[in-house]
């Protein structure tokens, strides 16, 4: 006779997948709606914004990425502002009603403005939506790291990694299916809905943390942060913790910059239709993201917790030595694809999710200030680094051979500041009390139900 089992469904499932724990069920079910809509929004501006960005050509793109920085240096102390003048529950409303508020003013723009102003308006749009991209994840991430302790991370953030992925495939497929028949108009007026449903789901994850409170110092989380408006900048230069992990950004950022400009000139080479184009920039998305899925839900919250930190954080840079050396060789289409490909998801299901769990290590003000500053400026600067020399590798007479060439020794520098970023974010935890889950992992689900 079959034994009754007194778990709920979803937590069987869950537990099928990963190790869930029951408390912490419903905060994670709210986190990974939360990060659905996020990625179904950009997933759905993403080819949108490319697409623009190419039929501004390509040549510009380096400046669209200058035009990212500047924005970015400018909005950094106006959030950290925010940050230290609001609790998080309304910091984060703020933040993203800004951007909506922004996007309704580019889609009356795109709509009326002139045939000869529709490019710089679709270069401010690229702009735009490189910085709305980087600054709503890193607030997402930020309360994660907030919420869940680094044991928790280990074990949940592919849960999150595979919500962003599932959001992914749905804008990508909605996009490519439906851009030829409702237009860009529609799609980012359906974005603006899919990011109040954010709003939403971060405000109910914050105050089912506030249940769990467990000191009183967690009770300051209900109030505002304080602090400078350049404590991020500051913070992240007088640490070399944090200073590793903008130097792992950097990295990444240059090499990723990189390849992006590959893929965007092979684009602009291959399609002439500016639908096309945008339904091409979709499907590749939509097939990473399928991939990406698969390792997420099976394979990232176990490898993190059998392997580590360390082990898991050498992956892309691995894979970045292994892929840069391959296209020094033979840099034909399909390898650069091959290549590519393997990156974004090593970087997806591997990379993002554990370097999430470094900023566990971290004060709270870190979280935030110091955390959306790498995630943003210096990525960004990243990017600046990475389309600059291109340009100039590009103007040295470099082939895509010659380039791959350079980024090996580059790679490899990265994979030696990933092993030093692992055991110093194992050193800290280790040596310090650390702060105790808000969603607590107080007694097992047998223990809970009596």
């Amino acid at each position: 006779m079959t034994q009754f089992d007194p778990r709920p469904f979803s937590l069987r499932v869950l537990q099928r997948v990963g190790d869930v724990r029951a408390p912490e069920v419903r905060a994670l079910a709210w986190a990974c709606l939360y990060v659905f809509v996020l990625f179904l929004a950009y997933y759905v501006l993403r080819p949108i914004r490319d697409e623009l960005g190419v039929a501004g050509g390509v040549r510009n793109l380096p400046w669209l990425f200058t035009g990212t920085l500047v924005a970015m240096l400018a909005i950094n102390p106006l959030f950290a502002f925010v940050v230290r003048s609001w609790p998080r529950e309304r910091f984060i409303a703020i933040t993203y009603r800004f951007f909506m508020a922004n996007l309704l003013v580019f889609l009356l723009l795109l709509k009326l403005a002139e045939p000869a102003h529709q490019v710089w308006v679709g270069r401010a749009f690229f702009i735009w939506v490189s910085v709305f991209n980087l600054f709503v994840v890193s607030v997402f991430w930020s309360l994660m790291v907030d919420v869940f302790n680094a044991e928790q991370g280990k074990r949940l953030f592919g849960f999150l990694a595979a919500g962003a992925t599932v959001g992914g495939i749905a804008g990508s497929s909605l996009t490519s299916g439906l851009v030829a028949t409702l237009g860009q108009t529609w799609l980012m007026i359906a974005c603006v809905v899919l990011l109040e449903v954010a709003v939403f789901a971060a405000r109910r994850l914050v105050r089912m943390s506030q249940d769990f409170e467990r000191s009183e110092d967690d009770k300051a989380i209900q109030c505002a942060m304080g602090g400078g408006v350049f404590a991020g900048m500051s913070h992240t230069l007088r640490s070399p913790y944090l200073l590793g992990i903008a130097a792992f950004i950097l990295l990444y950022s240059v090499t990723s910059t990189v390849l992006y400009f590959q893929q965007a000139a092979i684009a602009e080479a291959s399609f002439s239709d500016r639908a096309a184009r945008t339904a091409f920039f979709a499907d590749i998305d939509f097939w990473v993201n399928v991939l990406t899925l698969v390792f997420q839900l099976f394979l990232t919250g176990r490898l993190l917790k059998k392997l580590g930190v360390t082990v898991i954080l050498c992956a892309l840079p691995l894979c970045s030595v292994i892929g840069f050396t391959s296209l020094s060789l033979s840099s034909t289409v399909a390898v650069f694809v091959a290549v590519q490909v393997a990156r974004r998801v090593s970087n997806f299901a591997l990379a993002r999710p554990t370097r999430e769990v470094l900023f566990t290590s971290v004060t709270r003000e870190d979280r935030y200030k110091a955390k959306n500053f790498i995630d943003t400026v210096v990525y960004r600067a990243g990017d600046q680094v990475g389309s600059w020399s291109y340009a100039a590798m590009l103007g040295l007479g470099l082939s895509m051979s010659g380039i791959a060439i350079v980024a090996v020794p580059l790679s490899v520098g990265w994979l030696l500041l990933s092993v030093w970023l692992g055991l110093r974010h194992n050193k800290q935890m280790a040596t310090s009390t650390g702060d105790t889950p808000l969603v607590t992992q107080g007694a097992s689900y047998d223990q809970a139900a009596r």
